[in-house]
C-alpha cells in the first residue's frame, strides 16, 4: 500500500477515536505511532523520539513551574483582589479575564483557570446570582492569554519546535507577543463589554445549599440493641441494603464524630448520618433496627473533615463510570455525597451515575487529604478550599525564580525548555514544590500525547502526505489572493481544534510549512496562523479542557458555547489574518 494512503488511513482512524473518546486520547495516539512504526512507516529507533522533543519538555516545565507559583500563594493574592471590583458584572468579567488572561501568558492557561475558577463562584454566591455570566468568559480569557507568548499554551510550543526543524531556529518567546497580545486584547474588550451578555442567563443554583441541598437528604440513624447489623463491618451492612446509602459520618458513646472506614464494626448505640432518600430511609429503619434520631447536617462539618465541590475535568478517570465503579470510599477515602450535572442535581441514585465532563460533584473527606484525592481523581476543586497565602519570602523566591528563566529564554542565554526546566528544579530545591508534587504537576496523559503524535506528524510530513494536502489547499485558492490561503489555514485550524484541540497544531503544522514552500512564501506567517487557529477553541464544551470544566458550574449547554464563541471566533480570524501579515509578512 502507498505509505501516504496509509497515513492518512491511520491519521482518520485516530481522528474518528479522538472524536469519540474511547479510548483515551494518548493511548489512541500511541496506537497510531505503533500502527506507523510496525508497518515500517516510522523508522523503529525513532518512534519514541517524540519524548525527548524540546515541545515535550517545555510542556511538562510550565506545568511545574505554575504549581510553585501556586505553591507560593502568587496567584492568590491577586484572586482576593478580584473581590473589591464591586457587584457590577462587566466590572467582574474585566478583572476576571484581565487577570487570568495575563496569568495564562506566562504559565499553562488550564492550570490559570483552575486556580482562579472558584473566585466567580464564590462571587456569584455572594451576590446571589448565577456563575454562568462569569464562568464562561474566565475560561475563554485563559485561551487568549496562551496567545501571547511561546510557553502560553502547547499549540505555541509546537509550532516553534516545527519552526526550528524547518528553519533551524525556534520562534523566540515574545515572538508570539504582536500577533497574540492585539487578538487577545481586541477579545478581551469584546467579552467584557458585550460578549458576556450573549451567555444565556441560566437559573442553574450557584449556591451551594440551592444546588446540593444535602439538608434533604441527611439523616441521623441509630443502632437499635436489635438490630440484624451489630456486629456487621459497614461495608456488610452497606452491601445488604438495596439503595443509594452514603454513610458520612459515625457517632459513639458521645465522642466526637469521626469518618468511618470500611472496616468498622457497628456496635449497639452507634449513631450514623446517612445521605440517603427519605423513603428508601423509612424502609430500611424499620427492616434493619434502626431508629430516626433526626437530621444530620450539622454533622457532615465534623473536626478534621470537608466538604467539598469539585469538577470532572475532561481527562479524568472518572469519566464514564460510576462511584460504585470507582470504589471511592474504600481507595481515596470520599464520600460522594451528591451530583449535579449542568447546574441541575442528578436525581437517581448516585452509585449508578455514570459521571460525564463537567460534573459538579459534592464530595467529603478529612481536610488534611482531600485536595491530594481530587487531584488523584483527575477533578478540579472549586470551592471548600481557602485561598493559600505563602509568605513573602515564598513569594518572592517564586517571582525571581520564574522570572529568571523566562529572562533566561527571552535573552537566549538558554533555549526555553532548558531554562525552564531549571526552573523548576530549583523550585524543588528552595522547597516550593515537594518531589511528590514534581511529578503530580505533569499532566502525563499530555506528555504521552505529544511525545507519541509528533512522530506521526512526521510521517504525515515525509510521506508526502502534507504536501498532498497542501496542493488541494493550493488548487483551491488558484484564483484568490495569498493572504485568503493563509485565513483558511488559520480557520481550518480553528475548526479541528474546537473538536481535537491537543492534536491540531501538530497535524497542522506541516501542512502548513508545505503550503508556505509551494507557494514561494516564508513558513512564519502560515505557522502563525496555526497557532492562533489551534489556540482558539471557543465552539465547543470538548474543545478544550478550560471549556469543560466550566460547564458544569456554570450550568451552560453545549449550544450556549457558540452564541459567544462564534462571534469571538469571527473576531479572532478577522483581526489575525491581516496582523500576521502585517508582522510577519510574506
Amino acid at each position: 500500500m502507498d505509505p501516504q494512503i496509509f497515513v492518512f488511513g491511520v491519521i482518520l482512524a485516530a481522528t474518528i477515536l479522538f472524536l469519540v473518546g474511547r479510548p483515551r486520547y494518548d493511548i489512541v495516539a500511541v496506537l497510531a505511532l505503533l500502527v506507523l512504526t510496525i508497518a515500517g512507516v516510522i523508522p523503529a529507533d525513532e518512534a519514541f523520539s517524540g519524548f525527548s522533543h524540546p515541545a515535550v519538555v517545555t510542556v511538562a516545565a510550565v506545568l511545574v513551574a505554575s504549581r510553585g507559583l501556586s505553591n507560593a500563594g502568587v496567584v492568590d493574592v491577586l484572586a482576593r483582589l478580584i473581590g473589591r471590583v464591586g457587584t457590577h458584572v462587566s466590572r467582574q468579567v474585566g478583572a476576571l479575564t484581565g487577570i487570568v488572561a495575563t496569568l495564562s501568558a506566562f504559565m499553562n492557561n488550564v492550570a490559570a483557570l483552575a486556580l482562579l475558577m472558584r473566585v466567580p463562584i464564590q462571587l456569584a454566591r455572594r451576590d446571589g446570582r448565577s456563575a454562568s455570566p462569569l464562568l464562561m468568559p474566565l475560561a475563554f480569557a485563559s485561551l487568549l492569554g496562551g496567545l501571547v507568548t511561546l510557553i502560553g499554551t502547547p499549540p505555541n510550543i509546537i509550532v516553534s519546535s516545527f519552526r526550528a526543524d524547518a528553519l533551524g531556529e525556534p520562534f523566540s518567546l515574545f515572538a508570539f507577543a504582536p500577533v497574540g497580545l492585539a487578538v487577545a486584547l481586541a477579545g478581551l474588550i469584546f467579552i467584557t463589554t458585550v460578549g458576556w451578555r450573549l451567555i444565556p442567563q441560566r437559573e442553574s443554583q450557584s449556591s451551594r445549599e440551592a444546588l446540593f441541598n444535602v439538608a434533604e437528604y441527611t439523616s441521623e440513624i441509630r443502632v437499635r440493641d436489635d438490630s440484624p447489623l451489630i456486629g456487621r463491618t459497614l461495608q456488610e451492612a452497606v452491601d445488604t441494603v438495596d439503595a443509594d446509602l452514603v454513610v458520612a459520618a459515625l457517632a459513639r458513646d458521645g465522642r466526637q464524630p469521626f469518618v468511618p472506614s470500611w472496616n468498622e464494626v457497628l456496635r449497639s448505640g452507634d449513631v450514623l448520618v446517612v445521605e440517603m432518600d427519605p423513603e428508601d430511609l423509612r424502609k430500611l429503619s424499620e427492616t434493619a433496627g434502626l431508629d430516626l434520631t433526626g437530621a444530620g447536617e450539622e454533622l457532615l462539618g465534623i473536626e478534621g473533615v470537608s466538604v467539598q465541590e469539585a469538577v470532572v475535568a475532561a481527562e479524568s478517570p472518572a469519566i464514564r463510570r460510576t462511584a460504585r465503579e470507582l470504589d471511592l470510599r474504600r481507595r481515596y477515602g470520599v464520600n460522594l455525597l451528591a451530583v449535579a450535572r449542568q447546574g441541575q442535581r442528578i436525581g437517581e441514585r448516585m452509585k449508578d451515575v455514570r459521571l460525564r465532563p463537567g460534573d459538579v460533584l459534592l464530595l467529603q473527606a478529612r481536610n488534611e487529604s482531600v485536595l491530594d484525592r481530587v487531584r488523584g481523581l483527575g477533578l478540579l476543586a472549586v470551592s471548600g478550599t481557602r485561598l493559600r497565602f505563602g509568605s513573602r519570602r515564598e513569594m518572592l523566591i517564586a517571582i525571581l525564580l520564574f522570572g529568571g528563566g523566562l529572562g533566561m529564554a527571552a535573552t537566549g542565554i538558554a533555549p526555553v525548555e532548558i531554562a525552564l526546566t531549571a526552573t523548576a528544579i530549583l523550585m524543588v530545591l528552595f522547597g516550593l514544590i515537594s518531589l511528590r508534587e514534581l511529578y503530580a504537576s505533569v499532566d502525563w496523559p499530555v506528555i504521552f500525547l505529544l511525545g507519541a503524535i509528533l512522530p506521526v506528524a512526521g510521517a504525515l510530513e515525509t510521506s508526502g502526505g502534507a504536501d498532498t494536502i497542501a496542493r488541494m489547499l493550493i488548487g483551491l485558492g488558484d484564483h484568490v489572493p495569498v493572504s485568503a490561503t493563509l485565513g483558511a489555514v488559520l480557520v481550518g485550524s480553528m475548526l479541528i481544534a474546537n473538536l481535537i484541540n491537543k492534536a491540531a497544531a501538530v497535524l497542522m503544522a506541516p501542512i502548513a510549512l508545505s503550503v508556505a514552500s509551494s507557494l514561494g512564501v516564508s513558513p512564519d506567517a502560515f505557522l502563525m496562523a496555526v497557532a492562533v487557529g489551534a489556540s482558539s477553541a471557543f465552539l465547543t464544551p470538548v474543545g478544550h479542557q478550560s471549556n469543560t470544566l466550566v460547564m458544569g458550574p456554570g450550568g451552560y449547554r453545549f449550544a450556549d458555547y457558540w452564541r459567544l464563541g462564534l462571534p469571538l471566533s469571527a473576531l479572532v480570524a478577522a483581526l489575525g489574518v491581516p496582523l500576521i501579515l502585517y508582522f510577519w509578512p510574506l
